[in-house]
């Protein structure tokens, strides 16, 4: 049976959500549980890059075995303004008692997962990035002069593999409507059956 219509284009990034990440040792592994996705407004763009090498591995006088690792994607993600609460809960910065925020170069940041969405010609196309770190924004702005140019604070992210293999998740065509409608609800999670299921094959076939 033929799938619902593909898009053709993109654009318009919109919907930056961020869940807090927490990890604990289970007995199967590292396991992961998300807060309850927190939106951040004023979404002006994202860049980020695949990371990972092309491995070639030459005999017979040929490329014999090519691999190519996924090592997550790297890149800049640009707000009109980074809230408080995104402050606190993934930058580590805390309140003191006159409700001031404090940076500590002692405190680390919180892992995070990134949801976010691009509009299509027929549906947008929502994302969730897994296991997402960030630099703290630079601070910068510029005096006012004939117009007001608002100035924005950018994130450097990294996002990388979890222990499981997850990187990243997104909608397509024919993805349920109670899954896409309840995106930015919950951090959508596959299957733990279809990830072992996952981890098996990789096993079985010696990578």
């Amino acid at each position: 049976m033929a799938g619902n219509k593909e898009n053709k284009v993109k654009y318009n990034i919109k919907n930056v959500h961020v869940a807090k990440q927490t990890e604990t040792a289970g007995d199967s592994g590292t396991e992961y549980t998300y807060d309850t996705p927190k939106n951040i407004p004023g979404a002006v763009s994202i860049s980020l890059d695949a990371e990972g090498e092309i491995s070639t591995f030459y005999a017979d006088g040929i490329a014999y075995f090519v691999t190519s690792a996924n090592n997550g994607y790297s890149g800049d993600l640009e707000m009109a303004l980074i809230p408080s609460w995104f402050r606190e809960e993934i930058l580590n910065e805390t309140l003191d008692d006159n409700k001031v925020l404090i940076e500590n170069a002692n405190n680390n940041t919180n892992p995070f997962a990134l949801l976010f969405e691009f509009d299509g010609d027929v549906r947008a196309i929502r994302r969730c990035l897994y296991n997402c770190t960030c630099t703290r924004p630079s601070i910068e702005s510029e005096t006012t002069e004939e117009t007001v140019e608002p100035g924005t604070e950018t994130l450097s992210i990294t996002n990388s593999p979890r222990a499981d293999g997850l990187v990243k998740a997104q909608t397509g065509p024919d993805t349920a409507a109670n899954t896409y409608d309840n995106w930015y609800k919950n951090v959508y999670v596959q299957a733990a059956s279809a990830v072992r299921t996952a981890l098996d094959a990789d096993e079985n076939t010696g990578q």
